[in-house]
């Protein structure tokens, strides 16, 4: 081996021992808590610094400062959040992407702090923990590997860990003291956080921005061995790093050398590229909490107060009114994550990216560096960027598609940080690059009005975005995708619009913040930054372009008017605390003022309350359950009277006959809802020339691993007919269902709607087929009304018909007070009646019910089988999976029994279920 082959391969191991340092702490916090500890790199910073602090300031010995740093710092560290920011979290329940935000409101607060205590400028002067040899290096990585694994894999503490990451409330339950298991998880993560931090620091640039943000993106070492291979963790950050030192003997000459060199320079970010966006995802479950996108009530008169702010500035001279041109400039890119995040619900760390692509793209036209296009006017060369930007939207709205949660935090960031360092990095894109003003706005004044008239345009744009059809279709897939996507959303599309127009958005406000700040500064849209803008916009109200707008004055006033990491600061305690405080500070300050407000509160008396119940009967009555019967009953009757000819009442409709359906069902030639078509009492119309179609399953089967879920199921439902399904648990029924209703595809048969093969399209192209369906578990959307549920089922469904919300509304008893209340804390049997109301109001032809009588009483349920049974008398199509036996045989037509993946018994209800009384129908 040659000396220059040996000495950098050295080096690639002493860069890959840190970068292993990081994947093995990153693993046991996961590992021990379900936590991506984002704010790892934050830690190991602060850590570095500390140790500098001591020995560089205050003259401590190493050993000492080393030993205080990573023995007590770095652990304490670790154990004070895990007991006050994520253990909470953990109790409450909450999401991976609720821990999420406070990791980030961590990093962000550390970062903030460290800017305040320490400044903003590099240090160099960082003291060596061990010298540069690699080998002591890489033998404390081997030794921390391999009694990691060795703890977890053979001790009772790491049978522990492990049972806590699989089911905390379980583990709880049997006996395992989940709090002491994730404070030592947390503890050990920080101290490899540490430890890596004091390492690295002599040899890079000590600064709060820097280090944290090198460190991060090793997390691609953490990625690649699925948070969980120690051994796969340390090969993979070994070979990175030494395939990094050895790419810098390579001297292309050509267009390849910028390249190569950024690739040599960077082979980390590469590997977090292609983790995060090729490898097999983690972390899917929810996009964001809904307590982080919540939509909080605007106080009154907050916008008046808003224009007279932001008018203020006009009456600035000098340095001041040069600080507020940042302003409408920073509200226009945050306006891209009100768009993104607080109205579709996803996770979008990388604005930043685009933000800057506008400002240097705008600089590029500007200066007619662009290729293939001549120099542009400032103003039309903004334009232009933002037209170029937009596509580019498709880096992360692609990823989207697929993922969630911590998968798309993950996709999200590496883009931006790919960006950051291959774009905003190299000197062919960026060096000699200047930006200038439009004409006739170079002053400050002149151009704050511009940018107040761009900032107007945005507002507009947002606010077109969530309202309306597409704005409840948003916040429908933030609030439950399947069950947005059940009632005809096209989530994929929705995605990449919301995607795409963040990044106009965020580059229409990067190319006003270039021309206000008359540079392109890459230090003004790196990944760190685009943290920061994140994590103030989701502590400020995420769905609430107000705060977008007071989030942009904050971040400006604060560094501007105090020392740098001050605004920081404060958005990094607001969101570790956004989990208490889940509407953000004003909910909280609105929440505080109302207990205050309880027990000063004037009481009624009893002639007083008399009077109130008097004024107020149409409420009581829309709430309480008795009249959920009789204006469900009422209901019945007045819209089959309106739209069919004359059948007897709904509770008493004669039952369609029993046995197979007649084959003319599939042409739509017959079936109990008469001759002439299929009438649906939820539409309120009669479609002469629409048939009602078979859904029909032929030799279904799916696997999940090495589980055979179904096993050559067929299935026919019919118009006109209450399909029922019953089985034991684990009988494939839920499978089966998913299989029907579009959100699985099985591995092998064939799903036909009529004569149409729909066993790969998706469920929401199902449901404008005519296919709705409910969920067990309630898919109602809590951010919005009760009307507007039931609005997005009419919008996205089969037909358009404007009657259909208040016809959906009246036949479940929904149209009195309560359809203008949120969903969100209504009781579960309104919720049930909400769900069904939805499917309904899109006119479909078949609905497919999943134990629709869960959490419902005695009374809700009888009203129930009167809708259902009304529906199947009017040809709806009807597939019930239920586990309630008396209401499957009060209310289907035939039952299908499974069992181990198959269907073991049909036929009539009396029969079938008598059968599996007796043991008959058994396999």
């Amino acid at each position: 081996m040659s000396s220059l082959t040996y000495d950098l391969t050295l080096a690639g191991l002493s860069v890959g021992s840190a970068a292993a340092l990081t994947g093995i702490g990153l693993i046991v916090t996961y590992r021990a808590t379900g936590v991506l500890n984002f704010a790892h790199g934050a830690i190991a910073m602060v850590c570095a610094y500390v140790l500098r602090q001591c020995v560089v300031e205050w003259g401590w010995p190493l050993w000492l400062a080393a030993t205080v740093t990573l023995v007590v710092l770095a652990p304490a560290i670790g154990v004070v959040l895990e007991r006050f920011v994520f253990r909470p979290l953990a109790v409450l329940g909450s999401d991976p992407a609720q821990t999420l935000v406070a990791s980030i409101g961590v990093f962000v607060l550390l970062v903030g702090g460290a800017a305040l205590v320490w400044g903003q400028g590099a240090r160099d002067d960082a003291p060596e923990l061990v010298s540069e040899d690699p080998w002591g290096q890489l033998a404390v990585v081997l030794v921390l590997a391999m009694g990691v694994g060795a703890v977890i894999r053979w001790t009772r503490f790491g049978r522990e860990l492990r049972a806590v990451v699989d089911d905390r409330q379980l583990a709880v339950l049997g006996g395992i003291d989940a709090d002491r298991v994730a404070a030592a998880g947390w503890a050990f993560g920080a101290f490899t956080a540490g430890l890596t931090g004091v390492l690295l620091a002599p040899y890079v640039r000590l600064d709060p921005y820097g280090l944290p943000l090198l460190v991060m993106e090793v997390v691609a070492v953490a990625v690649a061995a699925r948070m969980r291979n120690l051994p796969l963790a340390v090969v993979v950050a070994l070979g990175i790093g030494i395939a990094q030192s050895q790419l810098t003997r390579l001297h292309p000459s050509g267009w390849g050398e910028p390249l190569l060199q950024a690739v040599g320079a960077n082979l980390f970010v590469v590997a977090l590229l292609v983790a995060a966006l090729v490898l097999p995802r983690i972390g899917t479950r929810d996009a964001l909490p809904r307590t982080a996108t919540a939509r909080v009530p605007t106080p009154p008169g907050a916008w008046i107060v808003a224009v007279v702010l932001f008018l203020l500035p006009l009456g600035f001279a000098g340095s001041d009114l040069h600080t507020s041109v940042q302003v409408p400039a920073l509200g226009v890119v945050l306006l891209s994550l009100v768009v993104v995040t607080g109205r579709g619900g996803q996770i979008s760390l990388g604005q930043a990216a685009y933000a800057g692509l506008g400002a240097l793209f705008t600089a590029l036209l500007a200066a007619g560096r662009f290729p293939g296009l001549p120099r542009l006017p400032e103003l039309a060369a903004l334009a232009v960027a933002v037209v170029l930007v937009a596509p580019l939207g498709l880096l992360t709205g692609w990823p989207a598609i697929g993922r969630q949660g911590l998968a798309l935090a993950l996709a999200t960031f590496a883009v931006g940080v790919g960006v950051s360092r291959f774009v905003f990095a190299q000197p062919y894109a960026t060096s000699g690059l200047s930006l200038d003003r439009p004409a006739g706005f170079d002053g400050d004044r002149a151009y704050y009005v511009l940018e107040l008239a761009l900032l107007a345009a945005a507002l507009l744009a947002t606010r077109a975005l969530r309202r309306g059809r597409t704005g409840r279709a948003l916040a429908a897939m933030r609030d439950h995708e399947s069950g947005a996507s059940a009632a005809g959303v096209q989530v994929p599309s929705l995605k990449l619009l919301a995607f795409v127009s963040g990044a106009a958005l965020a580059a229409l406000g990067g190319g006003m913040l270039g021309m206000g700040l008359r540079a392109f500064d890459p230090g003004a849209y790196d990944p760190v930054r685009g943290l920061l803008w994140f994590a103030a916009v989701v502590v400020l109200g995420a769905d609430s372009t107000l705060g977008a707008l007071a989030a942009a004055a904050l971040l400006v006033g604060l560094d501007a008017g105090a020392r740098g990491g001050v605004a920081a600061a404060l958005i990094g305690v607001l969101a570790v605390l956004v989990g208490r405080f889940p509407g953000g500070p004003y909910e909280a300050l609105r929440t505080a003022a109302g207990r205050l407000r309880l027990g000063r509160r004037a009481r009624l008396t009893e002639l007083g309350l008399r009077a109130r119940a008097r004024l107020r009967p149409t409420e009581q009555r829309a709430e309480g359950r008795p009249a959920l019967a009789g204006v469900t009953a009422a209901g019945l009757q007045e819209t089959s009277r309106r739209t069919s000819p004359p059948q007897p009442a709904a509770a008493d409709a004669a039952r369609p006959p029993q046995g197979p359906p007649a084959p003319d069902h599939e042409s739509g030639t017959g079936g109990t809802g008469g001759a002439g078509g299929n009438t649906n009492p939820a539409e309120g119309r009669v479609h002469p020339h629409t048939p009602a179609p078979v859904l029909t399953a032929r030799t279904l089967h799916a696997r999940y691993g090495g589980f055979k879920a179904l096993d050559g199921v067929d299935l026919t439902v019919p118009p006109g007919q209450v399909t029922a399904i019953v089985g034991p648990n684990g009988a494939g029924k839920s499978t089966l269902f998913h299989c029907l209703a579009g959100t699985l595809r099985p591995t092998h048969g064939q799903v036909r709607l009529g004569a149409r093969d729909i066993t790969r399209l998706a469920a929401h192209a199902r449901t404008r087929l005519g296919i709705a369906r409910t969920f067990q578990q309630l898919a109602v959307f809590p951010s919005l009304t009760v009307a507007e549920n039931v609005r997005v089922g009419a919008e996205q469904g089969r037909l358009s018909d404007p009657g259909a919300v208040d016809r959906a509304l009246r036949l479940f008893g929904l149209d009195g007070p309560v359809r203008t209340l949120p969903a969100a804390g209504l009781p579960t049997g309104t919720l049930r009646r909400v769900e069904l109301a939805r499917a309904l109001a899109g006119s479909p032809r078949v609905l497919l019910l999943d134990e629709p009588a869960a959490g419902l009483d005695s009374a809700e349920v009888a009203a129930l089988a009167r809708v259902l049974k009304a529906l199947a008398a009017d040809g709806t199509a009807l597939l019930v999976v239920e586990h309630d036996l008396d209401l499957v045989a009060d209310l289907a037509d035939v039952v299908q029994v499974m069992t181990a993946g198959r269907i073991v018994a049909s036929g009539p209800p009396e029969h079938v279920l008598d059968a599996l009384g007796t043991g008959e129908a058994r396999p």
